[in-house]
């Protein structure tokens, strides 16, 4: 076994690893034939949107239509479908029909015949042809027919019975299919409820339930970021400011930090948000994403060695990479120049601004002057202004610091030490922020802010030349100022976000993404704060399902919305499909805090929230307003995937930015 050393950084000191590892771990990986192929535990809907190709190829097992009573597992077996059969998703599943004219009678439905209720319905004559189905079966009060499914749930080694998550049931009905279920199932079937809805009128029913989130609990694999990865496994025990991480690497950590410098490929054994600031980047850098339960335990024996990771939605894969492989696949592309314009001086307010200005004022300003101009109905932008390229430009050369800058490439302390690397770019930062500021550019900024915004707080935001390039988004990684009062420490608060340019993670993350540093730039946005009561992130698809192109997913909590984007407390995660009409909980919100203005204008952690008794944070008409609002901002940028950062306060939606989904996969 031929294996490549490694090097870390020590006590300030690179030193290669030891090659040297006792027999028993060869043997290991002799026996296990260093090849992992495993399957996900998810908990998913039975029912698909879309049925998978194939899925009812399969000779039935029973020729009965349906059957009457489920008196073992074996009858249920005879007549269950398994879409994605041998994946995580493979739930057996059976349609069943309750009929309320014939004292709900119940009909467990051969579900490898018919694929859906109403060929059942319609085989069997209890609706005539040419009948409408759908509102009698899932909206009408008075329908004769109950329609859903019961499915086996491995995490948790239950069954479930649920209902369509559009399914309009009043209380009445979910107790009598309840009811019907259970007196004809060989053991206790609990309800699942699908949708918000059907949460809220079941609650009180004295039903047993389960509930999605529940069925979260149990994960063994989750696809965060599907994808494609070779690279040398570096397991960290503790990630802190000595650990050197290369961009060949593909990681794996106990727990998700907030920031990490780009990497082939991450691996976490515990789960997080789809929308924390890791998984963003890991979007935009293109690179896989995953949660593995007991992860540096499993992976321990492959530590330091070359191995190519292949994460799909349902399973993973991960084999020792051949030389053949290496070559071919830790070749370094060329640096990206990213576009900049910087011609143009004037400051200029959001209302002036289009789209297409991103490479002079920044993509932040300009995409919400195009929602202002487009007049999405039901929102608020902000009002600001933003101070284009051109002066930060002009800034960097007038006090000498693009000769500093161009210094540190021959600096090999700079270069390989992570640990003085971020010293020093700390305290350039420092010499920025002391660094003179033009005079007419002060004066020009103060004018617009009393004049324009009435001199009222204001957020100072970053948005910098290389956010949302084609394969690296950008996001998260520089500095904004919350809740600015006073003339001058406005003018502090644009040189420090010039200054964010220049963080340590910004810096790598450039470095390991082959982005050149000679040519970014920052420009600032001085827009009206808005101080949230709930906020979040949305996205206008499924990040968990590529296929899956009309759902909304949002991300909540209480607070302003910083609590989604950095990682701390899970948030209430839901999927709302404009089909149907329907919201979905995924999870529901674990915050112990929210984050809210104090007296000085700060924020800080409050033990204030506003998720309700069951940990809702947005009601049913809140969730379904935003979502539309996401599909509405998508159609303004040629129906494009956005990211989508909002806000509530006094019942109002304020959209304060949109950018480009980065989704390679």
């Amino acid at each position: 076994m031929i294996r490549t050393p490694k090097l870390s950084n020590t006590s300030g000191h690179n030193r290669y690893r030891s090659c040297f590892r006792p027999a028993a771990s060869i043997l290991f990986l002799l026996i296990s034939g260093v090849l992992i192929s495993l399957n996900a535990q998810m908990s998913r809907k039975p029912s698909p949107t879309r049925e998978p190709a194939g899925a009812m190829d399969k000779r039935p097992d029973s020729k009965k239509n349906s059957l009457l009573k489920i008196t073992s597992r074996e009858d249920f077996d005879s007549i269950a479908r398994v879409y994605h059969q041998n994946t995580p998703y493979a739930l057996p599943h059976t349609m069943f029909v309750i009929d309320r004219r014939s004292k709900n009678k119940i009909y467990f439905v051969n579900s490898q015949r018919f694929r859906f209720h109403k060929d059942f319905l319609l085989a069997t004559y209890l609706v005539p042809r040419g009948a409408d189905v759908f509102k009698p079966i899932y909206l009408e009060d008075g329908r004769r027919f109950i329609v859903g499914t019961v499915a086996w749930q491995k995490p948790v080694e239950k069954f479930t019975w649920e209902l369509w998550e559009g399914d309009l049931a009043t209380p009445e009905i979910i107790k009598t299919a309840n009811a019907a279920v259970n007196d004809h199932f060989y053991e206790k079937v609990p309800y699942k409820p699908n949708s918000i809805r059907q949460e809220d009128v079941s609650e009180n029913l004295g039903i047993d339930r389960i509930l999605q989130d529940e069925l979260n609990k149990n994960q063994e694999y989750l696809a965060l970021n599907t994808g494609k990865a070779v690279g040398r496994i570096h397991i960290i025990d503790k990630l802190d400011d000595t650990v050197e991480i290369g961009d060949n690497e593909i990681i794996v950590l106990k727990e998700l930090p907030q920031s990490l410098p780009p990497v082939r490929g991450i691996i976490v054994a515990k789960p997080s948000s789809p929308l924390s600031h890791i998984n963003i980047l890991a979007k935009g850098w293109n690179v896989p994403n995953v949660y593995i339960k007991d992860a540096d335990k499993l992976f321990r024996e492959y530590d330091t060695f070359v191995y190519e990771l292949n994460a799909d939605l349902t399973k993973y894969e991960i084999k020792r990479a051949s030389l053949e492989t290496i070559k071919q696949d830790f070749k370094s592309p060329d640096q990206v120049v990213p576009p900049v314009d910087l011609a143009v001086k004037r400051i200029a307010g959001l209302r002036e601004m289009r789209a297409k200005d991103g490479i002079r004022y920044g993509s932040k300003a300009a995409n919400q002057g195009e929602m202002i101009r487009s007049r999405v109905p039901g929102i608020i932008i902000p009002d600001g202004f933003s101070i284009p390229y051109y002066w930060y430009d002009k800034f960097i050369k007038d006090n000498g610091f693009d000769d500093k800058m161009a210094a540190w490439q021959d600096d090999l302390e700079f270069v390989h030490n992570p640990r003085v690397r971020r010293q020093k770019l700390e305290q350039f930062r420092a010499e920025i922020q002391k660094a003179p500021f033009d005079d007419a550019l002060r004066a020009e900024i103060i004018k617009q802010w009393r004049t324009q915004l009435g001199g009222r707080p204001v957020f100072v935001r970053s948005s910098s030349n290389s956010e949302d390039l084609p394969n690296f988004s950008g996001a998260g990684l520089y500095s904004s100022v919350p809740n600015v009062r006073e003339a001058d420490k406005l003018i502090d608060a644009v040189k420090k976000v010039w200054g964010s340019l220049w963080k340590f993670e910004a810096y790598d993350a450039r470095v390991r993404n082959y982005i050149s540093q000679k040519d970014v730039y920052m420009s600032a946005l001085v827009q009206l704060g808005v101080d949230m009561q709930k906020g979040g992130v949305m996205i206008t698809k499924d990040p968990f399902d590529k296929e899956s192109k009309d759902n909304v997913y949002i991300s909540a909590v209480c607070g302003h919305n910083s609590k989604v984007v950095d990682n701390s407390g899970l948030p209430e995660q839901i999927l709302f499909n404009p089909r149907s009409n329907s919201v979905i909980v995924m999870t529901l919100s674990q915050q112990e805090s929210a984050l809210a203005f104090d007296e000085n204008g700060d924020l800080k952690e409050t033990t204030d929230k506003c998720a309700n008794t069951r940990k809702r944070v947005l009601t049913d008409l809140q969730a379904r307003e935003l979502a539309r609002t996401a599909i509405r901002i998508r159609g303004i940028f040629g129906k494009k995937e956005q990211d989508i950062e909002w806000g509530i306060m006094n019942g109002r939606i304020y959209i304060v930015q949109a950018r480009p989904y980065i989704d390679k996969n």
